[in-house]
């Protein structure tokens, strides 16, 4: 499942900025006020070695053993529910936020973070579906690319706006019996089950409260989330040909719930902001109100 590599391509960025925080002295994190040439070095050589190495170990992983064809697109938009195409929406938001924010940290201008940065994620995204157009096995997917494009948007147009980030795409997961029907497809364990399994992702689109209304007393850190989900997905549209299932129906689910903006919680810890920042990508359990696109609500105390 295509979900699958940009949501992998994602946490391989998450894991080099983590890595690279717990290694360096808070000081070194700090933004630079102006721009600092050694740093801009640095950021362009290390995204471009992380990247190159990043899409060759795709490639032998993903793309080796299968055939490969003319380049084609296909049509994927009523596949898992548009599932795959919030991740899409997802990965391409935090990885131009990731560039974004390391051009901040080289001291380069607004206007360079936002056309060099905030499309990091959109040009890494759209060489990956290059990769699945030239794949006989799959296909470059305009569904993909809009969707690439709308997360790369979305980080744009709010810094545009407001020149900050009050709506922030966010990620949750919890295990499903659904797997166990098709564990080849959605995961045999639980780390492949995150990745795999749309019947347990939730997109969330998580607004912070205060930035909407400065003027109110409410909570810096405090957000309301607006989340999305499916169930009853075993294979990628209704058919299921010769496949013994147990559940087929499929549904939409539509949740609301409160959540915490990470990187509103006061520090002056460089180190510190970049891990909250880091995490502000997970929605934080809570109580949450479900509607059920088969009918019916429900309400959960803690929702994952």
């Amino acid at each position: 499942m295509k979900v699958l590599k940009s949501i992998a391509i994602l946490v391989l960025f998450w894991c080099s900025q983590i890595s690279f925080a717990q290694n360096s002295i808070d000081s070194f994190l700090k933004p630079s006020d102006s721009l600092n040439k050694k740093r801009l070095k640095t950021l362009v050589i290390s995204e471009s070695a992380i990247g190159a190495a990043t899409l060759i170990g795709l490639n032998q992983v993903w793309y080796a053993d299968y055939p490969h064809s003319d380049f084609h697109f296909i049509n994927d938009n009523s596949e898992w529910l548009q599932m795959d195409k919030a991740g899409h929406v997802f990965s391409s938001y935090h990885l131009g936020s990731f560039g974004a924010n390391a051009l901040k940290w080289s001291g380069a201008s607004r206007k360079s973070q936002l056309i060099y940065g905030s499309t990091l994620g959109l040009a890494f995204m759209t060489t990956v579906e290059v990769f699945d157009g030239y794949s006989a096995n799959w296909g470059a997917s305009w569904g993909d690319v809009a969707a690439n494009v709308s997360g790369t948007a979305l980080y744009v147009s709010q810094e545009l706006l407001w020149k900050e980030q009050r709506i922030v795409p966010k990620f949750s997961f919890h295990t499903t019996h659904y797997a166990s029907e098709r564990p080849d497809v959605l995961g045999s364990s639980f780390a492949e089950q995150i990745l795999k399994d749309y019947n347990g992702q939730t997109y969330w689109l998580s607004a912070n409260i205060y930035s909407f209304a400065k003027s109110s007393k409410f909570p810096k850190w405090l957000n309301l989330a607006f989340g999305y989900g499916a169930e009853g997905m075993i294979t990628g549209n209704n058919e299921t040909g010769t496949i013994s299932l147990s559940e087929t129906k499929r549904y939409r689910q539509f949740y609301l719930s409160l959540d915490l903006d990470l990187t509103k919680i006061e520090t002056k810890s460089h180190f510190i902001k970049t891990l909250l920042t880091t995490f502000n990508s997970i929605k934080i359990p809570a109580p949450t109100f479900e509607i059920k696109g088969s009918g019916g609500t429900k309400f959960h105390f803690l929702y994952f």
